[in-house]
């Protein structure tokens, strides 16, 4: 199966070793750029839990700040190996879904027990904050990274991946999907998709993709992407 992966090359390293050693061929197109954003100074022992909806947020916080037994969130498994990998030790893992962390925080976490620091991207899919602060919690986000949409892709992977179109693209935020919907239209692939299944990470982001036709759209939680490939 041809495999088509779009997030950054750090996230998606180990997925392409991943799917070649099962035989898949894979192109990698990187949609966005990841960068930092400067935050405001924090004093990170004014907080008992630390959220982290994406690895990115952990890989631009100084983490050496913070002391690494505070209860920690992570959305998935990704993020919590990043989390592990700078010293955390008192991890809690969802399963990729954000709805599924604040269950996992509602559960492992009193409103009493203190303060959350929410850390995360510019742009994200779910208010987790505001649904925390609705059930009685004190949470400060702050952002500390932005995705950019990329603006210049390989010809000769363009080229290749017209040759022969990928069974299965995986489409990750909302800015992926318009980065990835201006890369259709400037190299004229607009009909070249109805065989391709588009895996997407929410409605929101299948929504800016519906105008291309597909073979079949589904929605998915990252850590399911290899079972996907035998869902097909």
């Amino acid at each position: 199966m041809h495999v088509l992966l779009t997030r950054p090359l750090e996230d998606s390293h180990e997925m392409i070793l991943r799917f070649q050693s099962l035989g898949h061929k894979v192109s990698h197109i990187p949609l966005i750029n990841i960068e930092s954003k400067n935050y405001e100074s924090i004093n990170f022992s004014d907080y008992n839990g630390i959220i982290f909806t994406s690895a990115n947020a952990i890989k631009f916080i100084n983490s050496k700040l913070i002391d690494k037994k505070i209860s920690c969130f992570c959305v998935g498994s990704s993020t919590e190996k990043k989390a592990k990998s700078v010293g955390f030790q008192n991890i809690f893992c969802a399963d990729g879904n954000v709805n599924n962390l604040k269950e996992l925080i509602l559960r492992n976490f009193n409103s009493s027990d203190g303060k959350l620091l929410y850390v995360s991207g510019e742009i994200i899919s779910n208010e987790l904050d505001q649904q925390l602060i609705v059930k009685g919690y004190n949470v400060k986000r702050i952002i500390n990274y932005t995705a950019k949409p990329a603006e210049k892709f390989n010809n000769e992977l363009i080229q290749n991946l017209k040759l022969k179109m990928p069974e299965i693209v995986y489409i990750y935020s909302q800015n992926s999907a318009m980065s990835f919907l201006n890369l259709i239209k400037n190299y004229q692939l607009d009909n070249l998709w109805m065989d391709t299944n588009l895996m997407c990470i929410s409605d929101k982001t299948s929504n800016v993709l519906n105008e291309i036709k597909w073979k079949k759209i589904f929605l998915f939680n990252p850590g399911e992407e290899e079972f996907l490939l035998y869902k097909i």
